[in-house]
């Protein structure tokens, strides 16, 4: 389902309602959102017009994008008005009997290729099928506040729920940028499951005189590492919407789920919490841990004895839905399972509907962490493929990435029935790159030599894939950076989405491509076109890539999956080649200008070059770091006289030294910060 020609329904203009209409515009569908009442229909208008003129005052958006968006949209009162979308996504209030109503007319009203989504986050996707003739094609699509900016969605199979309808409402969320998990049809779903008694627990210790609200907001933030704490964040939400969570909960699990009673007074009143007051510093720990307690023994329940989901979406749920650094299994091995058992031991003690779950009594007796997949791999078809699965940290890579992969390829590689292999990234990205901070650390402790070697297992790994015998997909769907951009190099065929894009900013952070960057994107594209890339740092998107030989093919979204089976299945590799000797249609600037301008004169801006664009291109490569740069540019052109193994065994020898640098600890740690100042040293 391609965006331009797809329209998705939102049913509800409230906040929820308007957010997600806003989304699905602002990725190229049209949208159509209705709601009964007019007044409803024009305040949602304002709504998302508000919100968009907030993101042009903060360039997120042009004002050409804002009205774009804003024209793929139209706000209605006629329910006729949804007829041909392919979604509809209901975002009415938490009312039974509104909600199957509605569900009853649409699956009446509509065509049978329309997939009906509900946004509950209160009752069983089941129960609002209950009123559709065609359950088959009812789904849960749990947004999360504010669905226009929040990443996350639960996406939750009802009981008759067909697996055609899950997956392309599954596949519409990927295309609007969201990062989706599926969630069996149980109360909470992941995330509220574990939130709201989250919430619960905060008010408990306030209510029992254990500590102020100022004493619990300090502590959840220093546990968890929290934006805003619990009653903050109940107030940003609206503490009428906890109570009713917690309500639901109670109703439908235990009395541990249950609202505590210190919050029904403040929303009879329609009052917000006084979060004034002064934290008592020798009450954080126990309460931080009293938290975690609660968010254990639910995390270990819902994953090992319910089965709701699987222990890395429930860590991905929170890191995403509620945008903690650490999800809850993450954290127990950061403590140590040990002491995770010790604090839900206290936590049960408490709550005789409560037990410790098995799981962590198993791992916490002897504190074995939590076994966690960041990568994951599936075989269907002959065609084996590779996932990394950490997108909300776009699939960077890191120690535990680099060695689950390296376990997942060397799988698939000795798999008889595998008769080729697709890599892929969840989410946005395909992989953005090295984890950074892992640099930053080792540069940290003067461990630079670890740096070394992750980099020589990385590039020893990429090595193994280019010369796999299998063929080996790239499959380009999104941005890749640095360390990802030189996965895919290692690949025979990149296949890309018209979204995808490389880029090679290492230089531009004070170290230079070390996993075989300088030397396979010059045997792809030629020197001087390498020159440009890794000198710049350009980002080049799908089709420029493929103009310039950077990749095999770009596909729209519907065909990426096909084509890069197809890929696969061929049985052809890339073998081994020279760098191209002259420059594709197109690219003659280009190459032209990084042939005869020297590294100086790159790094003085003193290049002087026609075309705008490409002067604008050009004057980049003088914000570089000069030692990396300096070091680039020498490998780059060792890729024109040596061997691809010559080359990257020199790639491998310059990294003890670039990563000791200044500038190496420059770039690094002022990324995402301000912008480095690089001294050459």
């Amino acid at each position: 389902m391609a965006a331009g020609t797809t329209t998705i329904g939102v049913v509800g203009a409230g906040n929820m309602g308007a957010g997600i209409a806003q989304k699905y515009a602002t990725e190229g569908f049209t949208v159509v959102v209705l709601d009964l009442d007019a007044g409803a229909v024009e305040r949602g208008r304002e709504r998302v017009t508000q919100t968009l003129a907030e993101g042009v005052a903060r360039k997120i958006f042009t004002p050409e994008q804002k009205d774009q968006i804003l024209g793929r949209m139209s706000f209605t009162t006629e329910r006729d008005a949804l007829k041909g979308a392919a979604l509809v996504v209901e975002a009415v209030f938490e009312d039974k009997a509104v909600k199957q109503d509605l569900f009853r007319d649409l699956d009446a009203r509509l065509g049978k290729d329309t997939i009906l989504a509900t946004n509950t986050s209160s009752f069983y996707v089941d129960d609002v099928a209950e009123a559709c003739a065609h359950k088959e094609r009812v789904v849960g699509l749990h947004y999360f506040y504010h669905p226009a900016k929040n990443r996350l969605v639960e996406v939750i199979p009802g009981t008759a729920t067909a697996r055609a309808a899950f997956d392309r409402a599954w596949d519409l969320q990927v295309q609007t940028g969201k990062t989706p998990v599926e969630c069996a049809d149980a109360p909470g779903f992941i995330v509220n499951r574990f939130f709201v008694p989250w919430l619960n627990e905060s008010m408990r210790i306030v209510k029992d005189g254990i500590a102020n609200i100022a004493t619990v907001e300090a502590a959840a933030k220093q546990a968890f590492g929290a934006g805003m704490g619990p009653f903050e964040l109940m107030n940003v939400t609206g503490v009428p919407i906890t109570l009713h969570a917690a309500t639901t909960l109670g109703r439908a699990l235990s009395a541990f789920y249950a609202p505590c009673d210190l919050i029904r007074p403040m929303v009879d009143a329609k009052k917000n919490w006084d979060l004034t007051g002064t934290p008592d510093e020798s009450k954080l720990a126990a309460i931080g841990e009293r938290l975690w307690a609660c968010v254990w023994q639910i995390a270990c329940t819902l994953v090992f004895d319910e089965k709701v989901c699987t222990l890395e979406d429930c860590d991905l749920g929170a890191r995403v839905g509620l945008r903690w650094p650490k999800g809850p299994f993450e954290a127990a091995n950061q403590q140590g399972t040990r002491a995770a058992l010790d604090a839900v031991k206290k936590l049960v003690a408490r709550w005789p509907d409560l037990k410790v779950p098995g799981i962590l009594a198993e791992h916490g007796e002897n504190n074995v962490p939590f076994a966690i997949r960041l990568v994951n791999t599936r075989v269907a078809d002959g065609v084996g493929t590779i996932t990394f699965n950490r997108p909300d940290a776009m699939n960077a890579l890191n120690e535990a990435v680099v060695a689950q992969l390296d376990h997942a390829f060397t799988k698939l590689e000795a798999d008889g029935a595998v008769k080729g292999i697709v890599i892929e990234g969840k989410g946005k990205a395909f992989v953005a790159g090295a984890d950074t901070k892992f640099f930053v650390e080792q540069i940290e402790k003067r461990d630079v030599p670890r740096i070394v070697r992750f980099a020589s297992d990385g590039q020893r790994l990429f090595r193994r894939i280019d010369q796999c015998k299998k063929p080996v997909v790239c499959k380009l769907h999104g941005l890749s950076l640095g360390g990802g951009s030189e996965l895919a190099l290692s690949c025979d065929w990149i296949v890309a989405g018209e979204k995808g894009a490389l880029g090679f900013p290492e230089t531009g952070i004070g170290i230079y491509p070390g996993l075989g960057g300088t030397q396979r994107s010059a045997r792809r594209v030629g020197v001087p076109l390498a020159r440009w890339l890794v000198l710049s740092g350009e980002m080049v998107e799908a089709k420029t890539a493929l103009a310039m030989g950077l990749v095999d093919e770009v596909v729209g979204a519907n065909e990426l999956d096909a084509r890069c089976k197809a890929r696969a299945l061929s049985g052809e590799t890339r073998p081994e080649r020279a760098p191209p000797t002259s420059a594709p249609k197109g690219f003659e600037g280009a190459w032209r200008a990084f042939t005869w301008t020297s590294l100086y004169d790159l790094l003085k801006g003193l290049t002087s070059v026609d075309d705008a664009a490409l002067a604008k291109s050009v004057k980049k490569a003088s914000f570089k770091a000069p030692l990396a740069a300096q070091a680039a540019d020498a490998l780059v052109k060792l890729a024109g006289t040596a061997t691809l193994e010559e080359g990257l065994r020199a790639e491998t020898e310059g990294l003890q030294r670039i990563f000791a640098t200044k500038d190496a600890y420059e770039g690094l740690s002022s990324l995402g910060a301000r912008r480095p100042s690089f001294k050459g040293q």
